[in-house]
Order: structure tokens, then sequence, then C-alpha cells
């Protein structure tokens, strides 16, 4: 039996403000989007040459939901970027206002470094030793 994780639900409270900011930001591709009608879409973005998990972008539908854009992960680390060139990375993110919560620190696994995204849910840029 084989089994794998394609996709995890990314809660956003608007498509198009997530696209601009996964494309312009994180420089993820959109791999899939469908109008599904009634306001609601199939919006699938993930890293260029990414072989892991891509993020399906859910618009909140409900109050509950919509109270939960953000804080995905409770407070914690939500997701963990993978880079192949850390420091590059790093300084283009800065540039593009991106919010850091640390300095980067070198660790046994790698180099890394917090930040929130356009929502606030926090992430790890990661260059895995």
């Amino acid at each position: 039996m084989s089994l794998s994780i394609p996709l995890a639900a990314f809660l956003v409270r608007d498509y198009d403000e997530a696209i601009a900011f996964f494309e312009k930001v994180l420089c993820f591709h959109v791999v899939e989007s469908k109008d599904m009608g009634r306001g609601k879409r199939w919006v699938v973005v993930a890293p260029p040459g990414s072989r892991g998990a891509s993020l399906l972008l859910a618009k909140a539908a409900t109050p509950e939901q919509l109270a939960q854009v953000g804080n995905q992960a409770g407070g914690r680390v939500f997701l963990f970027l993978h880079s192949s060139d850390f420091w590059s990375d790093y300084h283009r993110m800065r540039s593009m206002s991106v919010e850091f919560l640390e300095e980067p620190r070198k660790e046994e696994y790698g180099i890394v470094a917090v930040f929130k995204d356009l929502y606030g849910n926090k992430w790890d840029l990661l260059q895995p030793t």
C-alpha cells in the first residue's frame, strides 16, 4: 500500500490576495485554479519544482473559519519551507517586507528562521543540513 499527503488546506480571507502573496513573496506557482461556482474556487499553489505537499487555498466561508485564518496551528509554526539557498531567500523575503520573528540561526538540522505569512501563520524558512 502506498499513501501520500498531496494537499494541505490553507485558510484564506480572499483568493486573490493569497495568490498574490504566494506568487510574489514566496515565488510559488499556481498549479490549479478552477471556478467552482458560488464564489468558491479550487486553487492549488506550490513552490517551483516541489515534490512535497501543495497548498489548497480554502476561502473561509463561516465566522468560525474566518476566526482561524492566520491561526491554523494555534500559534505554533504551521508550515516548513525548505530552501536550497537560505540567505538568498531570506534577503529576498525581507526585501518584500516579510516579518521574521527572529534572527536566522544554525541548528543541527540546518539554518532556520521563523516568519509570518500575510495572515500571521508562522512558518520555518529552513535550509536543511
